[in-house]
């Protein structure tokens, strides 16, 4: 998918949040990266194939710990 040079982690990658942003919605919290990657503002990552990573327990907010 990517076609960076170099190219950018893949999907399946440990660090595949360091891929490049496609888009980004501020409104409601997402990001599309260029392996495939769903990335949400809560840390929860949707992978290509359907796959569901949680939100990280150590994620913050202004208001402290969620």
């Amino acid at each position: 998918m990517c076609r960076h040079a170099p190219p950018c982690p893949s999907s399946q990658s440990p660090d595949r949040d360091a891929a490049k942003t496609l888009t980004r919605d501020f409104v409601t919290g997402w990001s599309l990266l260029c392996n495939g990657v769903l990335l949400f503002d809560d840390t929860g990552e949707l992978l290509p194939d359907g796959s569901i990573i949680s939100p990280n327990c150590r994620y913050r907010t202004a208001q402290g710990a969620l």
